[in-house]
């Protein structure tokens, strides 16, 4: 791969509830700084939905030398809104000297109005359910017209205000008309198989370079099998929010699924590809494996119930692996953890 790269939460708000409810300045700045010195990553995605969040962690990223995706992670807009939204954010973007701008995240789901439901969740449980009702199936069926529809506004007005190249990261099952944007980019949670490896091999007949815009697997024992959906064992209508069942912490799952992902890439000629995520700060670690809310985390770092981070093995593996694409030089010195 040409880079390799995280994906970093500034907070985004699903259902109404953000993901990232305290945002330090200070905080995001190290944390930047881990990304490009510790894991060793060439590129990050910065997402979320407050454009001067998305800008504050931008900059921070381009004075640490990354390569800089802008991408912002609204929840649910209309398409009447979403335009003034992303010309806001473009002209951010270029502020900052962004290089590439991500237009939008699975706006099928996230976006209000193309699909049916009262928010972001409800869209997605009506999607992962395997028997969706009449009338998602009808909405589905109009999915791609009204959705490139859209995008093709967007992609125009961002356009307009940003010189660097654009892309959006679509979901597997959003049939997108690529023609208006510079990068391929899909939300890539799967396998080894033949079978994911040719659905890659069928975004690069575009002609374009292809995006890995997420990949990941959570921390338990069989989270990798449920790639994009593992995040969805906890019970949050619970006081506190639990876990909905007896799971087993595994690490290395994560870090293996990290490894077995990024060989996938390499041999299928993904471009550059954004593991999901740095942390997941709502989600803390906990020694009682019902209340180990981390165990629904993508990240490679644990946040503990202090509010610091500690890496997990997954941090170790991706560090490993992308210095060794970077450079023969062995690990040396101690990393921001002081390991």
């Amino acid at each position: 791969m040409r880079a390799k790269g995280i994906t970093y939460d500034t907070g985004f708000t699903p259902g109404g509830k953000s993901s990232r409810p305290v945002f330090d300045a200070d905080a995001v700045r190290r944390e930047i700084r881990m990304i490009a010195d510790d894991l060793h990553c060439d590129a990050v995605r910065i997402t979320g939905g407050d454009p001067g969040r998305l800008a504050l962690a931008a900059r921070h990223a381009a004075d640490a030398g990354l390569e800089v995706w802008f991408s912002p992670f609204p929840c649910e807009l209309s398409a009447e809104e979403l335009l003034p939204y992303f010309a806001d954010c473009a002209d951010r973007a270029e502020e900052v000297g962004a290089d590439v701008f991500v237009a939008g995240c699975e706006l099928s789901l996230f976006a209000a109005g193309i699909l049916p439901g009262d928010d972001s969740l409800a869209r997605i449980e009506a999607l992962i359910s395997g028997e969706p009702d009449e009338t998602t199936l009808a909405a589905l069926a109009e999915v791609p017209a009204r959705l490139n529809s859209l995008l093709s506004d967007i992609a125009a007005t961002v356009r307009s205000r940003f010189r660097g190249n654009i892309t959006y990261a679509s979901g597997t099952w959003e049939q997108i008309d690529w023609a208006p944007f510079d990068i391929v980019s899909a939300d890539a949670y799967g396998d080894a198989s033949d079978a994911f490896r040719q659905g890659l091999r069928e975004y690069l007949r575009h002609g374009k370079p292809l995006a890995a815009t997420e990949f990941g697997s959570c921390t338990y024992r069989g989270a990798a099998a449920r790639g994009g959906i593992g995040w969805a064992i906890v019970d949050h209508d619970a006081d506190p929010p639990r876990l909905d069942g007896d799971h087993i912490r595994d690490e290395d799952e994560q870090a293996r699924y990290l490894r077995q992902q990024l060989d996938v890439f390499n041999e299928e000629g993904v471009d550059t590809a954004f593991w999901f995520t740095f942390a997941s700060y709502t989600y803390p670690h906990h020694e009682d494996p019902r209340f180990d809310l981390d165990m629904a985390s993508y990240g490679v770092c644990k946040v503990m119930p202090d509010g610091s981070l500690a890496p997990k093995r997954s941090f170790h593996a991706m560090a490993e692996a992308y210095q060794t694409a970077m450079s023969a030089l062995p690990l040396h010195g101690e990393d921001s953890f002081g390991h």
